[in-house]
């Protein structure tokens, strides 16, 4: 069964954290784990609450698990006929992560306006945000390419989360023109692919 889960970036991080295996344990006052049955009531969620959220980021992730496994879970229906969420208790998420098969992938994604990113704390994007990431990787690409390669894979977190960004996102503005930003995000590709060969970037 397909399965979809709207995330924000802190749960993101915790996720990729994982090897985008498993989704992190429920805070206390969470006792329902609620991955939802469609992808539009996912993307509405992730694109109306959680860019209005601390992060201002909403990230669409997709999933599955076996047919047998989700008919021992309740469906529940909370508005509209679409909007149906499988609830999985807090104290079974442990188990329902067993049960994910493969990995956990980002399908769409929704930024607020503010929104910042996770800031890194090594090398020449330390303390950068997301918009001040790419332009430095831009000038850092153009100047060495062992230095970028070495930045890609020191700040794996941001790169990972801030990609769909990224590529949807003009830089003209800030100084990187549409045809440097191409050129930008394939050598991203092309570095993520050799230093984190099992989780590829998403394609959105």
């Amino acid at each position: 069964m397909l399965l979809y889960r709207p995330i924000g970036l802190e749960e993101l991080l915790l996720v990729l954290a994982s090897g985008m295996k498993a989704f992190p344990p429920r805070l206390p006052e969470q006792p329902i784990f609620y991955p939802v049955t469609n992808e539009g009531y996912a993307a509405q969620i992730a694109r109306d609450w959680n860019t209005k959220s601390d992060s201002l980021a909403g990230y669409v992730t997709r999933f599955s698990v076996s047919d047998s496994y989700a008919s021992t879970l309740p469906v529940k229906t909370v508005g509209a006929r679409e909007h149906q969420e499988l609830w999985v208790p807090a104290e079974k998420l442990e188990d329902f992560n067993k049960e994910i098969e493969g990995q956990i992938t980002v399908i769409d994604a929704f930024f607020g306006e503010g929104f910042r990113g996770s800031l890194p704390k090594a090398f020449a994007l330390k303390d950068k945000d997301a918009v001040a990431q790419l332009v430095a990787l831009n000038e850092i690409h153009r100047d060495s390419l062992m230095d970028f390669h070495r930045e890609i894979a020191a700040n794996q977190d941001a790169v990972f989360v801030h990609f769909p960004l990224w590529k949807r996102r003009s830089f003209v503005v800030e100084g990187v023109t549409d045809a440097e930003r191409r050129t930008l995000l394939n050598a991203i590709r092309k570095a993520w692919s050799e230093v984190s060969s099992t989780m590829p970037l998403s394609d959105i």
